[in-house]
Parts: structure tokens; C-alpha cells; sequence
């Protein structure tokens, strides 16, 4: 049944997009906060309590909701339960209308717009970046979004799922990263900072958490791609970005567009498109730079290149939508 709650979820989201200011994630933001200031003592075990409490509570309620309802009410409620946490967990639109008025300020031409707009988004400093570094960030940005947003969401949800374990991994693997930036965030912050034990802890279980879907998500990209180009980059070029999981990504979807990547730094504390990050707007990042770092083999970014994007992930999502489907069949039929 998990084919079907994630297709109804991906529906729903395309017709009707979940705003970024709602209770949900505003109880999200309220749970960390909450959990942070009275969990977080500043010793390394006190970061793992909290983050435990903080991770671990959402995912625990959400899985035990699952099985009320399979052993009151039946699996079609379980089911409608999953579609309705996927639904928030799990879509394009969380994200995709940046990239969107990003990609059409560039193709009208309107380099201010587009910076602006790309500024307000990630909350960076991009006033002197040319037109082809203010492309490669926008890919680099939509596709790791794309990777938190669905990808990550499908490989957690569809793991648990099969045991048994219901939409428990899609809350599990969202609310895992948010917390992680989250922490790293409000170090800067006056009020209740995180502790340097919180921020590790969270960083550190985010990284063991995200390693199979970056890889999940790499390979898709190769598969529906330029396949021995994103290998190969893949293989040689991921150490060049901060993130470990993160460069496995672009590089791979580098290799599969033949397109530069790199030769910036992407900041890991609220730096992606997340509605949950983004509830945080009182507390702004702006004037942080980018730093450089290499850059992968390929042509220069252009414009073109966002459309080719859009295609590899639309690709990516189809594949592996095919792939749960047959899955699904063969267990039915068996």
C-alpha cells in the first residue's frame, strides 16, 4: 500500500500545496524549541537525550497512530493516515515555486530579480555572483531540496513502510534533518542557543541517517542520466563538497548534466529550501557568503541547464515510482 499513500500524497501536494506558515510546522518549531531548552544541559549525553526526545517522540506518536488504527478501524484508515503524513512530509511545492520564479527571472533576463530572489530564498549574499554562478547555485540548492523533500522522505518511508513501521520513516528522516540545522542555527541565536553536544549529536545522527538515501538518490540521478559520467564523478569528484551526503548528490547529478558544480561552499545550517527552516524568518541569514572550494568537471552553468534538472528529477521520481509499483504488484500477486 505504499505506492498508493505516496501517489495520493504527490497528488494532493501538486493540487494543493501545504503553506509554509501552518500549525504543523509550527508545532515542529515549537517541539525543538521546547525539547532543546529543557533537554539540552550542555553534556555529550544530554545532546543525544534531546535529540532522542526530539527526534524520537514525533516518529514514536506518528507509528503508534499507525497501529490504532490498523488493529481499530482497518488498514484503508491506516492507509489515509499515511497519505496525510506524507503529505506533509513529502512534495515538490515546498519548494519548487523558488526555483520556478528563479529559472523565469533568468530566462526574461532580469539578473536582479533572480538574485533577489535566489537571496531571499537561502538567505545568502549573491550581489556580485555572475549569471552562471547564480545558476550553479540555484541547481545545486533545488537539487538537494528535491533529494530532502521527496527522495530522502521515499527511501525512509518505503524502508519502514516494509516493515511494518508505517509513515514512521518519513517523520523520522524530516524531522532528523530539521532538527540537525535547526541546532546548528540557532547557535547564532540569543535566546536558548543550542549547546555544541546538541549540535554534534544532531549533525552526527543526521549523517548516519542520510548516507543510504544520498546514495538511493545519486544512483537514481545516474540511471535516468548520463549513467558512467555521474559514476565517475561520483566516485571522484563528491569529496570536493563539505557535506559528505551532499556531495555524493551533486556530484552524481554534475556527471549526469555534464554541468560545473561546486566552487562554493553549501552552508549545512538552514541553508535549503525547508518550510520548517524557513518558519525561522525572524531570524534572518543574511550577509553570509559563500565560500569556494573546487569544482567539478563539466560545462558552464547556463540556463538551459534548470530545465534539464527539472527532467532528471521528474525522470528520477518516475523510475523509482515504477520500481514501487512493481514491487507492490508482486506482493499482491504473491
Amino acid at each position: 500500500m505504499s505506492f498508493f499513500a505516496i501517489l495520493c500524497a504527490l497528488l494532493i501536494e501538486q493540487v494543493r500545496p501545504l503553506a509554509d506558515h501552518n500549525p504543523v510546522y509550527g508545532g515542529a518549531l515549537a517541539w525543538t524549541r521546547w525539547t532543546s531548552r529543557n533537554f539540552d544541559a550542555g553534556k555529550p549525553q544530554h545532546g543525544w537525550i534531546a535529540w532522542v526526545v526530539a527526534v524520537g517522540a514525533p516518529t514514536l506518536a506518528t507509528l503508534g497512530i499507525h497501529w490504532l488504527l490498523v488493529l481499530t478501524l482497518g488498514l484503508p484508515f491506516a492507509v489515509l493516515w499515511s497519505v496525510a503524513v506524507l503529505y506533509v512530509t513529502l512534495g515538490f511545492r515546498q519548494f519548487s515555486h523558488h526555483f520556478t520564479a528563479i529559472r523565469d527571472a533568468l530566462e526574461e533576463g532580469d539578473e536582479p530579480l533572480a538574485r533577489s530572489l535566489l537571496a531571499h530564498w537561502q538567505r545568502i549574499d549573491v550581489a556580485h555572483l555572475p549569471r552562471s554562478e547564480i545558476v550553479r547555485h540555484v541547481i545545486e540548492y533545488s537539487v538537494i531540496a528535491a533529494h530532502r523533500h521527496v527522495f530522502g522522505v521515499l527511501a525512509w518511508f518505503s524502508i519502514l513502510a516494509a516493515l511494518g513501521l508505517g509513515p514512521a520513516g518519513a517523520v523520522f528522516y524530516r524531522m532528523s534533518g530539521f532538527v540537525a540545522r535547526y541546532w546548528a542555527h540557532k547557535n547564532g541565536a540569543h535566546a536558548h542557543p543550542a549547546s555544541p553536544a546538541a549540535q554534534r549529536a544532531g549533525t552526527r545522527a543526521w549523517q548516519a541517517i542520510d548516507w543510504l538515501p544520498a546514495r538511493i538518490t545519486a544512483l537514481g540521478f545516474a540511471v535516468v542520466g548520463s549513467f558512467e559520467e555521474a559514476i565517475d564523478c561520483w566516485r571522484n569528484e563528491a569529496q570536493l563538497f563539505p557535506d559528505e551526503n551532499d556531495g555524493v548528490i551533486l556530484a552524481a547529478t554534475s556527471g549526469a548534466l555534464n554541468v560545473r558544480l561546486g566552487g562554493g561552499s553549501l552552508r549545512t545550517a538552514a541553508a535549503l529550501a525547508d518550510p520548517l527552516s524557513r518558519a525561522e524568518v525572524d531570524e534572518p541569514l543574511a550577509g553570509m557568503r559563500l565560500l569556494d572550494s573546487g569544482s567539478t568537471p563539466g560545462r558552464e552553468p547556463e540556463t538551459a541547464h534548470l530545465r534539464s534538472v527539472v527532467g532528471l528529477v521528474w525522470r528520477s521520481v518516475v523510475m523509482w515510482m515504477v520500481l514501487l509499483a512493481l514491487l507492490t504488484l508482486a506482493r499482491l500477486l504473491g
